[in-house]
């Protein structure tokens, strides 16, 4: 079932156009078209059993993560990115029904929200330019393409370069069709995808030929030390740093409330649990099973290179091949379709069709640089950090505004294309963050939630000083 619905309602000439689909994009999801909650399952569990999992969890192992701490990082911080979607973020989708780019231009004005919309626009398809990144790096292995080495920053191989672009053109031709269409594509492969991740796990756990967990924390302990080449088993990540990142990896979506525009669809709140399918199936076992496979090639092949498509093939074959492919695709399909979504706020006469194909061919220009992929760990945190703060602001004006004595949706109500109090509210807590993370190297993960409760808190005082009190209800 999509998450999006069929067309309806339209002049008969479009009743016969069948991939032209409602999207609702400034309007509210009327009752006809909400969903139930097994296309909420198939998509997050496709979306988050993907390509950035075969990346996110050798990265792990290059950080020197313990066992114990990937193990009960991830199950308590995965379960704390679940509580933030079915709570925070679910439950103001279902009653406003409106995209997170429509909801926030109601609050922060159209002139504003373009600024925001640029930013998400853009990060997002940086996110997907590395899935696609991870795609060609499967695509790769069976023509034999040369592949970029870890520490690329540029593209080093025309043929590479190749692969790339055929891998997008695709990738944006599928998201172009609608949320019908990804969903689709999500619930179809998710299945099978989650069995290949599995299977890759146990296969790679047989090559590392351990039959305890002290025998298995010694091989991993062998595995950090000839990945990192010193001998030393540096650890750069501990328990709360793995709590933190599975946590706010996400942030964007459901602290920074873009997951609006997917649970609007909704027709409860409680379907907010489904995202427990993509955390626990990809956030969890997919992460701890990519960091086996990595295990398993540096044992095997003594090689702690990290490409998804050659360490798929390693393990499980050209299975592991088609995998990566389709978990590099059920990514950047959501995700390009989301930045199309930001840069139609900034061209709202635009086709919602014309700028997705925008987004994904910006997605797929980042993906030749390789480095976008090889540095996920920082990157997921700082476009969390950049991203996710806004939400507060629309926590903040949908429940706590008339309990402060100011009005909702106050650039609705004025006509006001800038929202000051948001602009600053916004951009101080993130300018601090910045700051800290450039000049002072703090990680990038562990600003997503100071700075969405000082936006929030901030959006609120600003409110108080410059705008009239509320009406009474």
């Amino acid at each position: 079932m999509s998450l999006v619905p069929p067309s309806g309602g339209e002049s008969p000439a479009a009743s016969h156009r069948p991939h032209v689909a409602e999207e609702f994009e400034r309007e509210p999801v009327p009752p006809r078209a909400l969903k139930g909650g097994k296309s909420f399952w198939g998509m997050y569990a496709g979306e988050h059993a993907a390509g950035t999992e075969f990346m996110i969890g050798p990265l792990f192992l290059l950080a020197g993560v313990s066992l114990n701490d990937i193990f009960f990082g991830l199950l308590l911080g995965n379960f704390l990115a679940v509580l933030s979607w079915r709570y925070l973020c679910a439950p103001i989708a279902v009653h406003a029904r409106l995209t997170l780019y429509y909801q926030l231009e109601k609050i922060a004005g159209t002139g504003l929200v373009k600024v925001y919309n640029l930013a998400n626009g853009i990060l997002f398809c940086f996110l997907a330019g590395a899935m696609i990144t991870v795609s060609a790096t499967a695509v790769g292995v069976p023509f034999g393409l040369p592949m970029p080495s870890f520490d690329a920053i540029y593209p080093e191989s025309l043929t590479f370069v190749a692969a790339v672009l055929v891998v997008g053109a695709v990738i944006a031709v599928v998201a172009g069709f609608g949320y019908d269409t990804v969903s689709r594509f999500a619930n179809v492969a998710v299945p099978w995808m989650v069995l290949v991740f599995f299977a890759c796990g146990v296969v790679a756990l047989k090559q590392l030929g351990v039959d305890s967990w002290a025998g298995l924390e010694a091989v991993w302990t062998e595995s950090i030390d000839f990945a990192q080449g010193n001998g030393g088993g540096e650890q750069t990540m501990g328990f709360w740093s793995v709590v933190l990142f599975a946590w706010f990896c996400n942030s964007a979506m459901h602290l920074g409330m873009s997951d609006l525009s997917i649970f609007r669809y909704a027709k409860k709140a409680s379907y907010g649990w489904a995202t427990a399918g993509g955390m626990y199936v990809g956030h969890y076992m997919a992460w701890i099973a990519a960091a086996f496979m990595l295990a398993a090639q540096i044992k095997v092949a003594q090689s702690a290179v990290p490409l998804p498509g050659p360490m798929a093939y390693h393990v499980t074959g050209v299975a592991g091949i088609i995998c990566v492919i389709i978990a590099g695709w059920t990514t950047a399909n959501p995700t390009i379709y989301r930045a199309g979504l930001a840069f139609q706020g900034i061209f709202p006469r635009s086709s919602r069709l014309s700028m997705t194909l925008l987004a994904g061919a910006v997605a797929t220009a980042a993906a030749v640089f390789p480095a976008l992929a090889f540095k996920l760990l920082g990157f997921v945190g700082l476009y969390g950090t950049i991203l996710a703060p806004i939400g507060g602001v629309i926590f903040a004006d949908w429940y706590l505004a008339r309990a402060a004595g100011v009005e909702q949706f106050p650039a609705a109500r004025t006509g006001e294309k800038y929202n000051l109090a948001v602009l600053f509210a916004w951009l101080l807590p993130v300018g601090v963050a910045l700051w800290l993370i450039t000049v002072h190297g703090v990680t990038t993960w562990y600003f997503p939630l100071p700075a969405w409760i000082a936006c929030a808190a901030l959006y609120l005082l600003f409110r108080k000083w410059t705008a009239p009190a509320a009406a009474p209800p």
